[in-house]
Order: structure tokens, then sequence, then C-alpha cells
């Protein structure tokens, strides 16, 4: 099957959904592609939930069985073990954002390191994941970022936010499970790359067990790896390396011409494009000192690295190389990746279903606002549609 049209058998890509699940999909794509109807939806559901208006149930039924594994990593099993039948692994990603205390914090590595326990015994979940503001403020990474002095409370405060990083990526170490640390907004995201880096010197000594998380959004991205990949080179340590576009790019332009300085972001999509393939072909041609996770939901960028591959007679099943998309998304790249032994692992989100609400409204007007996105997954589920009726 030539590369242009793998991606296009919807036979292997739904093959896990029953006929009524496909129907509750194109339903759901529907909807979101009616951007007035995504506006709507969202401040009714946050109203709803505020109001605490029993809508959880319609919430579960719909949203959140179609993009999230279930509400405790217990609850996801069905899920996981599913896909894994397929050779679709998965990451559990605990999708409760927004949260901004120390008891939350706690949560979350509790929360985090019972993921790791739990995929140490299971083939099916070979990686971790978590997100900085998971484990401290926002503000304080800022601060830690700008080389501000920090009150003595403050200095206690990101000292528990260095222990909870720790703590994760020594137990991820212990049970040898790779671990990915989301990126987040430009403005935090200094703090955050000098703590993995530490981390990563630490911890990817045999082989790349700590990942950090590179936008491609921003223009400033692979220079940052080409330094970073010189610095793991000269003392001796292996990097990973999560791979994606970018999710806050209204925020961050907004932001940067509101406090009048230059945005982080690339000038326009093709130079975003430009950017993620050249980090991609850097470090396939560093494949020796890096690994990557490839994680997208573009066709041509999926197809980019499955050709660099093959170029550099790289394996299908090299554990260097991941593919990655969401649960809910791109079937047609997952699935028809996995069916020719490529890895390939789906984030799998969960937590409670009035908490996770903030990650699904963001999901739904992303995907309103990506382009042909709506549109391709439409076009599959209705092809798909067709041809079981034949």
């Amino acid at each position: 099957m030539n590369n242009n049209t793998l991606f296009d058998n919807t036979e292997i890509a739904f093959a896990l959904k029953s006929d009524s699940e496909l129907e509750r999909a194109y339903f759901l794509f529907k909807m979101i592609s009616i951007e007035p109807l995504v506006r709507i939806g969202t401040a009714a559901t946050h109203f709803a939930i505020k109001a605490k208006l029993p809508v959880e149930g319609l919430i579960r039924a719909t949203v959140f069985d179609h993009f999230c594994g279930g509400v405790s990593e217990e609850n996801c099993l069905p899920v996981i073990d599913k896909m894994y039948e397929k050779g679709v692994s998965s990451v559990l990603d605990y999708s409760v954002e927004g949260k901004e205390n120390e008891e939350e914090f706690d949560a979350a590595l509790r929360i985090t390191l019972k993921i790791i326990n739990f995929a140490e015994e299971r083939k099916s979940i070979p990686i971790a994941v978590f997100k900085p503001s998971g484990f401290g403020r926002i503000a304080l990474y800022e601060k830690m970022g700008k080389h501000d002095t920090l009150t003595d409370k403050e200095t206690d405060e990101w000292n528990r936010v260095l222990n909870r990083f720790e703590t994760v990526c020594k137990t991820a170490k212990s049970r040898d499970v790779s671990v990915l640390i989301d990126a987040e907004e430009s403005w935090m995201q200094d703090a955050a790359d000098s703590l993995i880096t530490d981390l990563m010197r630490k911890y990817n000594t045999e082989k790349p067990i700590v990942f950090n998380t590179l936008q491609m959004y921003r223009h400033d991205r692979l220079d940052f790896l080409k330094a970073q990949h010189k610095l793991a080179k000269s003392e001796g340590f292996y990097l990973g390396y999560k791979i994606v576009r970018g999710a806050y790019m209204e925020k961050e332009n907004e932001r940067a011409e509101k406090k009048g300085y230059p945005t982080p972001i690339c000038e326009s999509k093709e130079a975003t494009d430009l950017n993620f393939n050249s980090a991609v072909a850097y470090m396939m041609d560093n494949l020796a000192d890096m690994s990557i996770f490839n994680g997208t939901h573009n066709e041509l960028s999926s197809y980019y690295l499955m050709d660099l591959m093959k170029e550099k007679g790289i394996e299908n099943s090299d554990k260097r190389v991941w593919f990655g998309q969401l649960y809910g998304m791109s079937d047609h790249i997952s699935f028809n990746l996995s069916n020719l032994g490529y890895n390939v692992a789906k984030y799998v989100p969960f937590g409670p279903v009035k908490d996770v609400m903030p990650y699904l409204i963001r999901r739904a007007e992303e995907n309103t606002s990506v382009a042909g996105q709506t549109g391709r997954e439409l076009n599959l589920l209705s092809k798909e549609k067709k041809r079981r009726k034949q």
C-alpha cells in the first residue's frame, strides 16, 4: 500500500468501534464542526456544572466516553486492553487542569506514581505522563524562570515542586517506565526546561527515561534541541523528546502583544510545519543519542517520519521511535500504523467527569479551530459506515 493511502483504511482504523460507537463518533464530530454550537455548548456546560445541574450522565455518555478512558485508572482498563489487542499502547493522562494548591499537587503526584506502578505490571502502558502545572503553581515557575528572588515561603514551595518531579522520575527509572513531561505556556517553560534537563542528566544514563516536550510552533525550539544535544553529548546522558506543534497559540500571541514583547510563535503555519519536520529530521539523524515521541495528528508529519525511518533502515518496531495521538481522535493514523508494527501510543485522559471538563472543552475548541481536522474525521467515519452497510 503506498504511503499516501495508508491512512485511508477505515476497516483497520475503526475495527474496535461498534456500530453504535461509530454513530456516536459521527454525531460528536458533526456537532464539533459547527463553531457557534461549540461556543454555546461550552458556555452551557460551564454553567450546568457550576449550577450543579445533573448533566454528568449526559456528558459521560457522549463527549466524555469518546475522548476519555474513564474516571479512574482501573476504570480505563477495558479501553487499554482493547486497544492493546490491536497493538496500540496507552499513556494514561490524569487530565484534571487548573488546580493551584498544595493538596491538589500532592494528589496529582500520588496519581502519577500510581500510574507508574500500574504501568510496570502492564506491557500495554509503557509510558507515564504529567504536566508541570500539576505539580506546582504557574506563577512560581515563571518567577524561577526569570531568576527572581524567592521568598522563604516560595523557596519551600519550590523545593516541594522539585521533590515531586524527583520522586516521579526516580520511581520511573526503578520501574523502567518512560515518563513524558508535557510543555505548557512559554513564560513558565524556562524553569520547567532546566529542571527537566537536570533530571535527564540524572536518570537518562543508559537510555531515555525522562522525556521533555518541544512545542514546535515556538521558533526557538530547534536551537534549544541542538544546544541540549551538545550538552548531553558532552556530559554523557541521553535525551528524550515528545515533539508537538503546540496548544496555546492564541494565548501566547495575546500575551506577547499585551506585554509588548515579540511573540515566541512562528509567523505562519508553514513555518511551524517546517520547524516540526526539521526537529524530527534532526532527532532521526541523532537517534544514537536520543528517542523521539512524535505527537501529531498530522498525516504528512506521520508519513515524513515513516519515510525517514525507511531511508535510514530503522525497523518499524525500533523502541527509540514512537508515534502518539489522543484517544478519540485520528484512529486512522494510530491503528493503521500499529497494524504495520510501528510503536504507537494513545494518550488516554481520565479523571472525575466535572474535573476533566476543561480538558474536554479545549479538545472541542481545538478540533473546531484546526482546519480540515474535523472534516477528515467525518469523511472517514462516513466511509466506514457505508462500508459496513455493503
